[in-house]
């Protein structure tokens, strides 16, 4: 198969007419003298060359060796240490990072199309810069100054790797029944005693020091709290010391992701730092929990965007079949392209990946203006919206993200089922992404019962109303299409408000519908998304021809083919809650 391209028109023409970066980074003192969208441009080409050409040659190897463990350390595949060390020094993994410390201070908005651009080359390789810029962001938020001092530099350089240490074995999703213990000691750290799993990135051979953020109970205390543990004891001159107590007791054995370390972790009398308040651990974990939600949500997205090329270019080229009525050449078989069928499936792939770049952008942005908007209140919004969409990006990302990656497996056929045709890869690898950071039924949850019932979808109707407002400059020729989204916009609205009122007296109610809450509203989002995109296609003046035409053509096909399963989702939800609670457990 011929390698991935990164789509770097397509991201260019969503920073440029469909959100006008130019215009929200002007708005945004901190960002505005540091780019403007030419810098964009640049950074995303220079982007879309590395992941090409360092990062993907490792993936299939990458997954075929997989990582080793000796029972000492953990050695991740041949050409990751070299390539790693080559992404930190291009300035890759601090791209987002606070300049005060080394960062290059780069706005979400657009480090969400190199994180896609990663994911695309390898999910694996990926993964190891992704955690350690969430750790960052979290020491960053929370942090003493003292501690932000001394660990950001190394980490935003890629020096140190960064890890998020939460789950145990007996404390998945819930975690009040973690284990892991906390002793003060004299000198204003902790003792950090007790065992994790699944801990992405727990330890490797890329970078000197590994930091762990570890959630643990205070001796005493019920309540949890947040913990920075480094690998090797580092002291004031930041100079690695020695062993701290934190060593690895096995690497998991998964289904993808091969060349990423996932491993148990113990903790021996490590020495360990307050991360915020004491107690108050989860709050903290969360600033990097919800950092690595919308990454594990463009995971999605950039292996839909790897599997629709590797589908499109195999369908173009694989004879096999004639064409309804009869072969337009006369050949004795016809490529694949050809069949309905086929087309559906890349038709489905390649709308569903477009608007989730663009969802991907837009809870970047609302992100930027909640950290560097002038205005409180701007900053205030944008922090609702930000938690709005976030559980959308994990789940409706992820969960579209492995649809697009089994579709382009079937239009391989037999041949998606083999190594060689490298789509089985995308399968295995993408399938943890509905799983980690919180299932995808998790974020349903929290989107229907915090998100939207939470504050009596005051938020989702404001939002919805920024929305329309974007919508009412669209041209003439989209009156239909507007006006079937806006009457959708309204049924989504009136059936939450149905199950707001009867949350009280359902208990279950919410667990029960999330899922197709969600749903309805991420296909509802990207008929917006793709209203926006094919009118500010049809109003540029610099873009191709092929390009205006295909964005009308992909509009159409979105209106006429999904989104009507918002409806389908919606009567789901209006349904409640009866048919699933009413068998008892023992009937299962």
């Amino acid at each position: 198969m011929n390698p991935i391209q990164a789509p770097t028109l397509e991201m260019n023409f969503l920073l440029q007419q469909v959100f006008e970066a130019d215009h929200v980074w002007q708005t945004l003192p901190a960002i505005a003298e540091l780019l403007d969208l030419d810098t964009a441009a640049a950074i995303l080409e220079e982007g879309a060359k590395f992941c090409g050409e360092q990062i993907q040659p490792l993936n299939r190897a990458g997954d075929e060796q997989g990582v080793c463990f000796d029972g000492t350390q953990v050695k991740t595949p041949d050409g990751y240490p070299n390539v790693f060390r080559q992404y930190a020094e291009g300035g890759w993994v601090g791209l987002c990072g606070e300049p005060e410390y080394g960062g290059m201070g780069m706005p979400k908005m657009l480090g969400v199309l190199l994180d896609e651009m990663g994911y695309s080359a390898s999910n694996a390789f990926t993964l190891y810069g992704a955690l350690t810029a969430g750790a960052a962001l979290c020491i960053h938020a929370h942090g003493t100054e003292e501690l932000k001092a001394l660990y950001l530099p190394k980490l935003y350089s890629g020096e140190w790797a960064g890890a998020m240490d939460m789950t145990e074995p007996q404390a998945g999703s819930d975690l009040r029944n973690i284990a892991t213990r906390a002793v003060p000691q004299a000198d204003g750290s902790y003792r950090i005693n007790g065992s994790k799993m699944f801990i992405t990135g727990g330890d490797h051979d890329l970078t000197s020091n590994v930091i762990h953020l570890v959630l643990a109970k205070i001796q005493g205390s019920d309540g949890i709290s947040l913990f920075l543990v480094p690998k090797f004891k580092v002291n004031a001159a930041g100079d690695l010391g020695d062993a701290n107590g934190v060593t690895v007791g096995a690497v998991e054995h998964k289904m993808g992701l091969k060349g990423s370390a996932t491993c148990v972790m113990n903790y021996d009398d490590a020495q360990g730092y307050l991360i915020g308040r004491a107690n108050r651990g989860l709050v903290c974990m969360f600033t990097m929990m919800n950092y690595e939600r919308l990454s594990i949500g463009i995971q999605g997205l950039g292996s839909a965007q790897s599997a629709y090329q590797m589908a499109a270019e195999y369908a173009k080229e694989r004879l096999q079949g004639l064409a309804a009525g009869g072969s337009p050449t006369g050949a004795q078989a016809d490529p694949l392209i050809v069949h309905g069928d086929v087309r559906r499936m890349l038709l489905n792939i390649r709308t569903l990946t477009e608007a989730g770049r663009a969802l991907a952008m837009m809870t970047g942005m609302q992100l930027d203006r909640a950290k560097y908007a002038a205005v409180d209140a701007d900053k205030q919004q944008a922090t609702r919206f930000a938690a709005l969409l976030t559980p959308v990006a994990k789940a409706f990302l992820s969960d579209r993200g492995f649809d697009a990656c089994v579709m382009a497996q079937q239009v391989f056929g037999g041949h998606g089922y083999i190594s060689e045709t490298g789509v089985e890869q995308l399968v295995r690898d993408t399938r943890i992404a509905q799983i980690y950071e919180g299932t995808n039924g998790i974020q349903a949850i929290d989107f229907l019962g915090r998100k939207l019932a939470g504050d009596n979808l005051v938020t989702v109707t404001e939002f919805f109303a920024m929305l329309r407002q974007q919508q009412q400059s669209c041209a003439p020729a989209f009156a239909q299409e507007l006006q079937q989204l806006q009457t959708l916009q309204q049924q989504f609205l009136d059936v939450i408000a149905s199950i707001n009122q009867q949350k009280h007296d359902k208990p279950a109610l919410i667990n029960a519908v999330a899922v197709d809450a969600l749903d309805a509203f991420g296909y509802l989002l990207y008929g917006h998304f793709w209203l926006m995109m094919a009118d500010r296609a049809l109003k540029a003046t610099t873009l191709p021809a092929a390009f205006v035409s295909g964005k009308q053509q992909l509009c159409r096909y979105y209106f006429a083919k999904l989104l009507p399963r918002v409806a389908s989702h919606l009567a789901v939800v209006a349904a409640g809650d009866d048919s699933v609670m009413q068998p008892a457990a023992d009937w299962f």
